[in-house]
């Protein structure tokens, strides 16, 4: 059961918590690069982007992405593969596979124009009701409210809501949607729901939320402190990887153009992570010998640590040490450089001296939700 203390009432009480919202957001909000645009195709990249992954990594990341694709239309002629290279150490792939897919469908089905409307974007390959109302309030002015799980906490602690209890998750969400509506400010929806979900990056934190900075602490029901679901515990897993390197000559080269190869295994199509995608050959034994290890790194996806060794494999030792799961090919590492690397094979390469690093690492720590 969903108990709150007295609600906001509408009139005064909600526009004086708009005005107060807005008046904070506009004075100290961060300075984001899609925040610079009013680009529904911008907006959407960010959106897709910031979903399940930092702020701190998702700023270089969007540069680089909108710099190689500056449009719906430069984004749909690319290949799948071109996408995915652009998007390796970001981790959930599936978000950009679902991006692209949308953006061939906007350039099949409706002339390459995004619809204007969050129940028109909805329709879209790959975009929820989330991503809908925040690229249809925030380029087109919609009067849809936004809800992501800083505004759920926001508003579950401005409303004094129980967000502990299981059985009532469905409830609860109904109920903050009906509170995100009625506090929406019709006038200013793009910014009213970016000043929400800042409010809950910067302010009303999961853990030590600064209330005494907050510009609505005086209107919270709970001053930071509600009950919430356990947060689910990560799991730990030890893999171990090879790293074979040799020095190749390219058809067609001169004496002296011979180039360092690395040898790539590609993931089966038919795998549902990160099918696709080229990776360091796993070892047949994670028990890796101290004179052969080259590295160890520690690497999280989704809800899962690993403890991953790499070791140092001639050429000649490949079949017999590791397990052949996909294509192989010994790629030049200038080449492999913009291949749709896996998070961990690109990381392990980078410290290895064998790529140079180009953008921030998305698995440098543990991956959170909804930290906008």
């Amino acid at each position: 059961m969903i108990t709150t203390a007295n609600s906001f009432n509408a009139g005064s009480e909600t526009a004086g918590l708009r005005r107060q919202l807005l008046a904070w957001y506009a004075h100290g909000r961060r300075d984001l690069p899609w925040r610079r645009s009013r680009d529904p195709y911008a907006i959407w990249v960010s959106e897709i982007m910031l979903q399940q992954t930092r702020v701190a990594v998702v700023i270089e990341r969007y540069r680089a992405f909108l710099a190689r694709f500056p449009t719906l239309a430069s984004l749909a002629l690319a290949s799948e593969q071109d996408v995915l290279a652009l998007w390796s150490g970001l981790g959930y792939y599936r978000r950009a596979r679902m991006l692209h897919k949308a953006a061939r469908f906007v350039a099949d089905h409706h002339h390459g124009k995004m619809p204007v409307t969050a129940e028109g974007l909805r329709a879209l390959p790959g975009i929820g009701a989330y991503t809908a109302a925040a690229i249809a309030s925030i380029a087109h002015g919609e009067a849809v409210a936004v809800v992501d799980g800083n505004v759920e906490r926001v508003l579950c602690r401005l409303e004094g809501l129980d967000a502990a209890s299981p059985t009532g998750a469905a409830a609860l969400k109904r109920r903050i949607a009906g509170v995100a509506d009625r506090l929406l400010d019709p006038e200013q929806p793009g910014d009213f729901n970016q000043a929400l979900m800042e409010l809950g990056a910067t302010m009303c934190l999961p853990r030590n939320p600064q209330c005494l900075l907050c510009p609505l602490a005086s209107r919270c029901q709970t001053r930071g402190e509600h009950k919430t679901q356990p947060r689910p515990r990560m799991l730990s897993r030890q893999v171990a990887h090879a790293l074979a390197v040799r020095i190749g000559r390219q058809p067609g080269a001169g004496p002296g153009e011979a180039r360092r190869e690395v040898l790539l295994e590609q993931r089966p199509a038919s795998l549902t992570v990160m099918p696709g995608l080229w990776e360091l050959p796993a070892l047949l034994d994670p028990a890796v010998p101290a004179q052969e290890l080259r590295m160890t790194v520690r690497h999280a996806i989704m809800q899962i640590n690993y403890y991953v060794r790499i070791r140092t494999v001639a050429e000649d030792d490949v079949d017999a040490l590791t397990v052949s799961s996909g294509r192989r090919r010994w790629v030049p590492l200038d080449e492999a450089a913009g291949m749709a690397l896996t998070g961990l094979t690109r990381k392990v390469l980078t410290r290895g001296r064998l790529l140079s690093p180009a953008v921030p690492d998305a698995n440098a720590a543990q991956p959170a939700l909804n930290l906008r």
